[in-house]
């Protein structure tokens, strides 16, 4: 069984995905090219961070950014051995669902261009494409995509 729960960013499994993720990031962008949140930023009063786990062991992360005007899906990472299994999609609506918690009525996020199994995943989800927002700039590697709540 999957189990998302809010988890400090700092737990030790935690820590190691994100560095998984972090430098899988830098390995496939440009450096102007990476958007992705540190540590130590994702225990802002504004972001709830989760894990997913089946047993002991953590697979994957994501984070909702909350904001006066939407709410930014961050951090969404899946271990490569746990990838097609669900992780992503538990993750997905406990964000969706914290973010209505929270009254937040828009979603946005930002990924990569060439991270097409995120797109399927996002598009299975109701988000569609459209244009840059917030603090990002048009890079050419980034992809931004919304889904009203």
């Amino acid at each position: 069984m999957i189990i998302v729960e809010r988890t400090d960013p700092h737990h030790p499994q935690a820590t190691a995905l994100l560095k998984q993720s972090h430098a899988l990031m830098q390995s496939l962008f440009p450096p102007e090219d990476n958007f992705y949140l540190e540590i130590d930023d994702l225990v802002a009063p504004n972001i709830h961070f989760f894990t997913a786990r089946v047993g002991d062991a953590m697979l994957g992360t994501g984070a909702l950014m909350v904001t006066p005007e939407y709410g930014e899906v961050k951090s969404m990472f899946v271990t490569e051995a746990a990838r097609a299994k669900g992780i992503a999609a538990a993750l997905l609506r406990q964000i969706e669902d914290t973010a209505c918690e929270e009254d937040v009525s828009l979603l946005k996020l930002e990924t990569g261009n060439i991270l097409h199994a995120a797109h399927r995943l996002y598009a299975r989800h109701g988000f569609t494409e459209c244009g840059v927002f917030g603090n990002y700039t048009l890079g050419k590697s980034s992809v931004f995509m919304e889904k009203p709540l």
